[in-house]
């Protein structure tokens, strides 16, 4: 198996696995990042968002061999340390208490994250459209907007 040198969450991480390996099972089987969760597999509901080069995109199409040079950060790296939850979406997300089931929160949380560093105060329009692509099992969406909308006054309602 070649050995594939990824920047994750700022360090500089080497897997051996196969060329064809989505980041999805790296991050979670290979490098213990269960932050990222499984949903479809397809691409199609997007809880398994992680940033790619600051864009949300769904680690489960990306392959290994597709990363590069590219900087990936996780729901484990949007703050200093896992713990501390210190972005304003992740603090945004706690006092609107958006989530129910948790199944697509990291997915809804990366997405928000990216969609705010290009759009510091959207609109709903704007939240919506970005936010769209990540299914919701609980339909928590007006939440989720709420949320967004906290963020980007630095997480709080």
């Amino acid at each position: 198996m070649p050995a594939y040198t990824i920047s994750v969450n700022g360090v500089a991480r080497t897997v051996d696995v196969e060329p064809d390996t989505p980041l999805l099972w790296v991050l979670r089987e290979e490098l213990g990042l269960t932050g990222t969760k499984y949903g479809c597999g397809i691409g199609q509901c997007l809880s398994c968002a992680v940033h790619l080069d600051g864009e949300a995109v769904p680690s489960c199409l990306i392959r290994i061999d597709g990363v590069g040079d590219r900087r990936v950060v996780t729901i484990e790296g949007l703050s200093e340390t896992p713990e501390e939850r210190s972005h304003p979406v992740q603090r945004a997300w706690m006092l609107v208490d958006v989530p129910q089931c948790g199944w697509c929160q990291s997915g809804q949380i990366m997405t928000a994250a990216a969609l705010l560093a290009k759009t510091p105060a959207p609109s709903d329009e704007q939240i919506d459209e970005a936010m769209s692509p990540v299914l919701c099992r609980c339909g928590t969406y007006a939440r989720i907007r709420a949320a967004v909308h906290a963020a980007a006054e630095g997480g709080t309602p």
